[in-house]
């Protein structure tokens, strides 16, 4: 599947995926070989998924944990590679286990190949993820 959507594009076409819930859809937007990491995952967590397959398994169940509501903060920084974005962006919602409240701030850089997600690197903040009812052991991911 290739697309002629921009990197911006296809970055808020996956976030609008997210939001409905529709994670196999979100995982279509990936390159068969996509790597995606995690380079501050606390220990447990994986800090690196190689391939759409893996991509796919680890993100199968997010909606089970994480019931995100919004995106109310996206700002998306062009490169001056137009394959590669610079994003920061605030998600919210809760956590279903616990029905806490989830605000969690995000920095990814994403590279797009063929129209399809290539590269992407999600530097969150596992310190505030650390809400009562958030499991880090991997687990119940």
């Amino acid at each position: 599947m290739t697309n002629s959507m921009t990197a911006e594009e296809l970055y808020r076409h996956g976030l609008r995926l997210l939001l409905a819930k529709d994670i196999t859809a979100w995982v279509d937007l990936w390159h068969t070989d996509g790597v995606l990491e995690f380079p501050f995952a606390p220990e447990g967590w994986p800090r690196r998924l190689e391939g759409k397959a893996a991509i796919g398994d680890y993100m199968r169940h997010y909606p089970d944990h994480v019931d995100l509501h919004d995106f109310p903060e996206v700002t998306i920084h062009q490169t001056t590679v137009a394959e590669t974005v610079v994003v920061e962006m605030r998600g919210v919602g809760r956590l279903v286990r616990t029905d806490t409240p989830y605000d969690m701030g995000y920095i990814a850089v994403v590279t797009v190949a063929d129209g399809l997600i290539a590269s992407y690197r999600d530097y969150w903040n596992p310190l505030a993820a650390s809400l009562p009812g958030a499991d880090f052991t991997g687990a119940n991911r």
